[in-house]
């Protein structure tokens, strides 16, 4: 993972495509959660699709990067889509539960997008639908690692939490891309207006990742 500061991290992947036995707490407790028809919001390798079509929910795993949308159909994932939530609501389908699990909160991308995201969404929702999404709160972070780079953001009127990066493996890597590590209270603030409403925070114990629910308002 590269932020466009230089920073650099390694990204293990191996569970990305675990199965829920391997699974931490937070992210079993995001499954139970759900109801009805999911879409899942970035499914990458498809783990939290599979665990869903295992438990007996119509499920449809989509994700912009078609080398993730090919190991979902290896997974044997039923329902596989290759695009955007904007593309994806343009079809009217219906879902119950929107899945956003492994920080996928992140893909709402800025303060400018995130009510798009949102709304579209919403035009995808059967009435009493919840979304359910992990976090991670960068926006309140103390580590000195983030600070610079939050300061940056607020003096260019963004969310201190929100990142440029991209993924790199080796001589390949994606182009560069927004990710919004937001505190809960900003998620809720751009969530007005949206239909969605911020009901529920989980923070997870020793660490800045939370589990938030949003319901449609009625």
């Amino acid at each position: 993972m590269e932020r466009d500061d230089g920073m650099v991290k390694a990204a293990p992947v191996a569970s990305w495509i675990a199965t829920t036995d391997q699974w931490s707490d937070d992210d079993r407790r995001a499954l139970d959660l759900l109801k009805g028809k999911v879409l899942d919001v970035g499914a990458g390798g498809g783990r939290a699709a599979r665990a869903l079509q295992d438990r007996g929910h119509p499920v449809t795993a989509m994700d912009v990067s078609p080398g993730a949308v090919d190991v979902c159909r290896r997974q044997g994932i039923r329902s596989v889509v290759h695009g955007t939530v904007d593309d994806h609501a343009a079809t009217g389908a219906r879902y119950d539960s929107f899945l956003l699990l492994g920080g996928n909160l992140g893909l709402l991308d800025s303060r400018e997008r995130a009510p798009e995201f949102l709304r579209a969404l919403a035009t995808m929702a059967a009435p009493g639908a919840v979304i359910v999404g992990q976090g991670n709160n960068r926006t309140d972070s103390t580590d000195p690692e983030h600070l610079a780079y939050n300061r940056r953001n607020l003096r260019a009127g963004r969310i201190a939490g929100q990142r440029t990066m991209r993924i790199r493996h080796r001589d390949m890597a994606t182009p560069w891309f927004h990710y919004l590590c937001l505190a809960p209270r900003e998620l809720s603030e751009l969530a007005t207006g949206t239909g969605w409403e911020l009901t529920d925070v989980v923070n997870a114990t020793n660490s800045t990742a939370y589990l938030a629910t949003l319901h449609l308002n009625e």
